[in-house]
């Protein structure tokens, strides 16, 4: 079982799929994706939609987004299953469809009103990230130099999300809110897709203490397949594994498993990539919404880590490096399934 707690399912060399100013109507999930997807042994992922930055109106945009997915699972009943409950991902494995789990990678778009949560749980959102790289009416994002914590409807959000058997998703958060809402939560959290800074330096890295006390709560920490997981921002195969095992000391073998952060179907063309590459960048700081170790040059992937083999070449990168299958099988995707099971699961 692969599941991927932050990735994509699209054909990113059909379209500007990623890029600053687009949405979910511009994702081109081809047969191609999904024979890529299929051949992974991908089972679930968590897929971004909604707002995460730019121009859009951020409730109503994201309202927007789930209709898109919601047809775009409709039209391909045979390769997608719409994630409800962690049962739903076993589903799809059984069936051989891969689960699509609706995530926000931004709440700003509950705007005032903490009710905007049992909106998004009844359309299906199952995963919420508090904040994106700035600050927002929650809390500071990573890249937010006031280093402000949890606000006070930063608290009611979480306590919203929390009522409603959502994950809070604390990636992207700045160290004090991450803190601040692990403490405040009475449930479990996650940090679907990072890295750990004590390899690597980085503001979108975790340190051991926000890693730790996740997984202390029962919690879940996803390890990225991003540029970030090295200084020189060419990451490798290697730096992933590296950071897994980091995780999985500080945490447990329990707590840690994959959030690639990207999609299954690799570039064809790197050189047409690039100059799309430089546009996003230049965007993404025009908005705010950057990160440390983004640049026009930085490949926003782990380049021996694309295309369908992906997994299986983690897998075997993990074996050789000594891990037991069981716990390979646990970072691959059980880990995740236990914490769904423990956060979706009705009381």
């Amino acid at each position: 079982m692969i599941i991927n707690a932050l990735g994509g399912l699209d054909n990113p060399n059909a379209g500007l799929a990623d890029g600053p100013s687009a949405t979910s109507r511009d994702l081109v999930i081809d047969e191609r994706a999904l024979a890529d997807a299929r051949a992974s042994g991908l089972t679930a992922v968590n897929v971004t939609l909604g707002y995460v930055m730019g121009d859009f109106p951020p409730f109503e945009h994201t309202l927007d987004e789930i209709s898109v997915w919601d047809d775009l699972i409709a039209a391909r009943p045979e390769s997608l299953l719409k994630v409800l409950t962690a049962d739903d991902v076993r589903r799809a494995g059984r069936e051989g469809r891969v689960g699509v789990i609706y995530g926000l990678q931004n709440a700003v778009q509950t705007g005032d009103d903490p009710g905007r949560v049992a909106t998004l749980a009844e359309l299906g959102v199952r995963i919420v990230q508090l904040t994106y790289n700035p600050a927002n009416q929650l809390g500071s994002g990573c890249m937010d130099a006031s280093g402000g914590g949890l606000t006070p409807f930063g608290r009611d959000v979480v306590d919203a999300l929390n009522e409603q058997r959502l994950m809070v998703d604390l990636s992207h958060s700045g160290e004090r809110t991450c803190l601040d809402a692990i403490a405040h939560s009475t449930r479990p959290v996650s940090i679907n897709h990072t890295g750990c800074r004590a390899l690597t330096d980085l503001p979108r890295n975790k340190t051991d203490a926000e890693l730790r006390q996740v997984a202390e709560r029962g919690g879940f920490v996803g390890v990225y397949f991003m540029p970030f997981l090295n200084p020189s921002g060419r990451a490798t195969a290697e730096d992933v594994v590296a950071h897994l095992a980091h995780a999985v000391n500080v945490c447990g073998e329990d707590h840690v498993g994959i959030g690639t952060d990207g999609a299954v179907t690799a570039i064809d063309d790197l050189d047409e990539y690039r100059v799309r590459l430089a546009e996003e960048v230049a965007e993404r700081a025009r908005t705010g919404s950057g990160a440390t170790g983004e640049a026009p040059d930085t490949l926003p992937f782990v380049p021996d880590l694309t295309g369908p083999d992906q997994f299986r070449r983690l897998a075997r990168l993990l074996e050789r490096e000594g891990w037991r299958e069981d716990r390979i099988a646990k970072v691959m995707g059980a880990n995740f399934l236990a914490f769904a099971d423990r956060i979706w699961a009705a009381e």
